[in-house]
């Protein structure tokens, strides 16, 4: 067969389903537009958007676009070339970083160029064939393929039941027995808010195992990071345990809403990463203009409480709201919030038509969570609250997903078929008189 036919043939579990239910540009890759915020166009029509990991606001907040634009126009996108090791080093670089490793209580820190890669490339980095890497069954893609670069070096690994402490303890046993046998050691990989679930990782429970087991603790904060703990410096800090973690990991995609990443740890660990990561040694290094936005966004989360404290604002009256009304979200303790809907009998088809509704009808836009990852009797919609919206937007959308809860309970989307607007393209006033 030829290679490309069978691409064309199988767009994969996740493109299948669009294909069948020409939900390309409607349900994955969609286009939404305008001003970012909780507040944008999909399809020409206005829609209440809570898809964007924007916690604080940060994303569209006037101080950070001036500083964004102003860090543009000097130095360009351009600067600096080259990876970090060889031409792209720069003492603003050093300088964020240093200031990162001081927020999240660490002596060093590494600029990431992009969190997904980076993280996958320090996991590869740190251990080797002999180690043995112990880690959560939720843990996001990122880390999975991290722990599968570690399988392609013949390494071991082992899997423990999500935030359950026996399972993570028998296979710390099994862990350390194999490790003994190898001559290797343990790293062990967790999250401090995991992103579907809501659910905040138990680090200070994982820490704790440290006083009967050896190994080295990496976490993937990149919810937390902003939104949880007195000062926003993460799950760590929110229990008492930030100095038990070894590697501290964050994208700035979410909080920071911008690109990049950065680990943290001791600095003779750091200084091993500069000279070994792969992902970072032979890619050019965090654009001048994401270094110097980054600092300004990492100052406002530090000396600015009130993003987070609207957020939390927002994120209690809708969670609240949304328990009031009879709604399951779980067992989330962070602002990702997701809402477990039931008697999906209908299958694919009856989840695409209460999304049409919400998106045509109401005028909401959020993710869907659909199975695997859920099971099958259950649709996972997943809600962001930021900085950004108002008490006003949560109200509004309670009674909107009141509405269609019921429309599910009684079989509505089954029986009925809810109609897409059709896909409008925005043509600006020049291009049209051309």
């Amino acid at each position: 067969m030829d290679l490309f036919e069978k691409l064309r043939n199988n767009l994969g579990p996740i493109g299948s389903p669009a294909r069948e239910f020409n939900g390309h540009h409607y349900f994955a890759f969609p286009k939404l537009e305008g001003e970012l915020g909780p507040h944008m166009r999909f399809r020409g029509k206005e829609v209440l958007n809570w898809s964007l990991n924007n916690y604080l606001g940060l994303g569209n907040h006037p101080e950070i676009r001036k500083v964004d634009a102003e860090a543009s126009a000097q130095w360009g996108l351009a600067y600096p070339m080259g990876a970090r090791m060889m031409s792209g080093n720069t003492d603003l670089h050093e300088q964020f970083e240093k200031e990162l490793a001081e927020f999240v209580g660490k002596e060093d820190s590494f600029l990431l160029n992009y969190g997904y890669q980076g993280v996958m490339s320090a996991i590869e980095a740190v251990v080797d064939h002999r180690d043995v890497i112990v880690y959560d069954a939720e843990c996001h893609a990122c880390l999975i393929d991290g722990i599968r670069l570690h399988k392609a070096k013949m390494g071991e690994y082992y899997k423990f039941n999500h935030n359950d402490m026996a399972s993570l303890e028998k296979n710390l046993q099994r862990a350390t027995k194999k490790a003994a046998e190898k001559g290797g050691s343990i790293l062990v990989i967790t999250e401090g808010v995991f992103g579907m679930s809501g659910k905040v990782g138990s680090l200070d429970k994982i820490v704790a195992f440290k006083e009967k087991y050896e190994f080295r603790l990496l976490v993937d904060d990149a919810h937390g990071f902003g939104t949880m703990g007195d000062t926003g410096a993460g799950v760590g800090e929110m229990l008492g345990c930030q100095d038990g973690i070894d590697l501290y990991f964050s994208t700035f995609a979410k909080s920071m809403a911008a690109i990049g990443a950065f680990i943290a740890a001791d600095h003779d660990i750091i200084m091993y990463l500069k000279y070994n990561m792969r992902s970072q040694t032979y890619a050019k290094a965090l654009p001048m203009p994401y270094v110097v936005g980054g600092l300004k966004r990492l100052d406002m989360i530090r000396n600015s409480s009130e993003f987070r404290d609207k957020l939390w604002e927002n994120v209690r009256a809708l969670q609240n709201g949304l328990k009031e009304r009879g709604f399951n979200i779980g067992d989330t303790q962070s602002p990702v919030t997701p809402v477990l809907l039931q008697n999906v009998q209908g299958g694919i088809p009856e989840i695409t038509g209460l999304i049409r509704d919400l998106r045509e009808n109401h005028g909401i836009f959020c993710s869907i969570v659909v199975y695997p990852v859920v099971p099958k009797e259950i649709v996972m919609l997943r809600i962001i609250p930021t900085a950004a919206h108002t008490l006003e937007d949560v109200q509004f959308t309670l009674e909107a997903f009141s509405t269609v809860a019921e429309k599910l309970k009684n079989g509505y989307y089954r029986q009925n078929t809810i109609e897409i607007a059709p896909e409008t393209v925005e043509v600006s006033a020049e291009a049209a008189a051309e």
